[in-house]
Order: C-alpha cells, then sequence, then structure tokens
C-alpha cells in the first residue's frame, strides 16, 4: 500500500478531505515543486485531472493524484461544471456562490450534483481514473460555516442540509469527493506492491 500520495493541487481544503478520506500522508505538490502551475484547459473533468497527475509525474516522477470537480446546476445548463473553481472569473468562494444564487433565482427546479474524477499517475507513467458523482440540491440561502467552495449552498440527496451544516465526517463518507477516493482506495488495496 502506498505510504504516501502527492497531490496535484493548491486546495488545502482538498488535501485535508484527501487525508481523511484515505488515511495516508497526503503532500500537496507545491511542497515539492514551489511553482507548480497547470492551466486547466481541458473540456472534461478527466482531461483536467490528468493534465494535472501527468504533470505532476513527469516532474516528481512518483505517483501523483490530481483531481477535478464541479458543480452541475440542471437550470443552468450543467453550470458551472468544470468552471466552477472560476465561476465568472471569479476566485472568492463566497462571490461564486453569491453569483449562481443570482443566475438562479426563485426557480423552483434546484436539482444539481457534484461531479469529481480523480486521476492516479504511477511509475510507468500509466494511469487510472475514478469517478464520483452526489446527487442534491441547492438551497436558497447559503448554509453552514464548515467546508469550502460551493458547501454552503449544496444540500445532499436524503439530507435537509447543506455539506457545511453537516460537517466533514458526513461530506466525508457521502460526498463526490469520497465515492472516487474510495474506488481509488479499493483499487490501491487490489494493486499488490504499488509504490514500492
Amino acid at each position: 500500500m502506498l505510504n504516501r500520495l502527492v497531490v496535484a493541487t493548491r486546495n488545502r481544503g482538498k488535501v485535508s478531505e484527501i487525508k481523511e478520506i484515505l488515511n495516508v500522508e497526503v503532500i500537496p505538490i507545491v511542497e515539492l515543486v514551489p511553482d507548480f502551475n497547470v492551466e486547466e484547459k481541458g473540456n472534461t473533468y478527466l482531461e483536467n485531472a490528468y493534465l494535472k497527475a501527468k504533470t505532476g509525474f513527469s516532474l516528481i516522477k512518483e505517483p501523483v493524484m490530481a483531481e477535478d470537480s464541479g458543480l452541475e446546476v440542471v437550470a443552468l445548463n450543467n453550470e458551472p461544471g468544470i468552471l466552477s473553481a472560476r465561476y465568472g472569473g471569479l476566485t472568492r468562494d463566497e462571490d461564486k456562490i453569491n453569483l449562481l444564487l443570482k443566475e438562479l433565482g426563485k426557480r423552483r427546479d434546484r436539482k444539481a450534483r457534484f461531479v469529481n474524477v480523480t486521476v492516479l499517475m504511477w511509475e510507468s507513467g500509466e494511469g487510472a481514473f475514478f469517478e464520483g458523482i452526489c446527487e442534491g440540491s441547492i438551497s436558497y440561502i447559503p448554509k453552514g460555516e464548515k467546508g469550502f467552495g460551493y458547501d454552503p449552498i449544496f444540500i445532499p440527496a436524503g439530507y435537509k442540509k447543506t455539506f457545511s451544516e453537516l460537517g466533514d465526517e458526513i461530506k466525508n463518507r457521502i460526498s463526490h469527493r469520497a465515492r472516487a477516493l474510495t474506488k481509488l482506495k479499493k483499487f490501491l488495496s487490489y494493486y499488490k506492491g504499488f509504490g514500492e
């Protein structure tokens, strides 16, 4: 089993969640390559995740995990989608949330889903990918203090509270990221000698 996992992200929230779910040492790639930066120019979550993982592996020559996630709102033609991290050209979570709620207005159809695609590249430059989806809906106002990104307005199916209200324990069990990483964890347990 892999003892440590290098993750191609600058997002500390993601690093914390990955560490909690996989229960391994997680190292943001910027600790090894401080100027690491990859332009996410793909047209899909998989393309973006693959680009980051491949670039990371080429630089450090050890297994690298990368992911791309997005929030897809049905009434907004599945936007913001792959542009979730820079929706409307904005960078602050609060501003992106406010823009999304403004665009959605008082529509009654608030169905949405979070999508995550995680890619792992290892020794020979081979890779595998894992997808996780969490269905839900968008609240009318932000609620809760936990999490990051769109967590304050996303209510997962089967719950009446947002991810931010539910907290890390529940989110790390049912989220899109948790579902993709659970598949990765199972893959690692079967892949004998991985990382040795």
